[in-house]
């Protein structure tokens, strides 16, 4: 059993690394919003996101990224990938509380690359 989340949690790390050098050229995508005074519509659907995280509502937190993301636009990527890496950052007793799973962050990353025309 722990192998096989070891193994996801891999898989998971790895997609996000993939997806972050092939449109960013970097390894890890951090969303940070750069102007706190110039608040732009993807700044406000990243604190929406991170706001519901922390409230461990994941499922509504993911629902929200897919009724938002606009796929022609990189920095909806961006928030995407950190809304994924911040998910897989939680403990698995975190994800059990929030009825998400690790299977379902890896199908989410999916999903998000097949709209960016990446097939992972």
């Amino acid at each position: 059993m722990f192998y096989q989340k070891d193994w996801v949690m891999k898989q998971i790390q790895s997609m996000i690394q993939l997806i972050a050098r092939y449109f960013f050229k970097k390894d890890i995508i951090k969303y940070e919003i750069i102007d706190e005074t110039n608040i732009t519509q993807t700044d406000l659907l990243h604190k929406e996101l991170v706001g519901l995280l922390n409230s461990l509502r994941i499922n509504e937190a993911e629902n929200l990224l897919f009724e938002r993301i606009v796929a022609d636009d990189l920095n909806h990527l961006a928030v995407a990938l950190d809304f994924y890496r911040r998910i897989s950052e939680l403990s698995d007793e975190e994800l059990e509380e929030a009825n998400f799973s690790r299977e379902e962050i890896k199908n989410g990353l999916e999903e998000i690359s097949k709209m960016y025309g990446l097939t992972l």
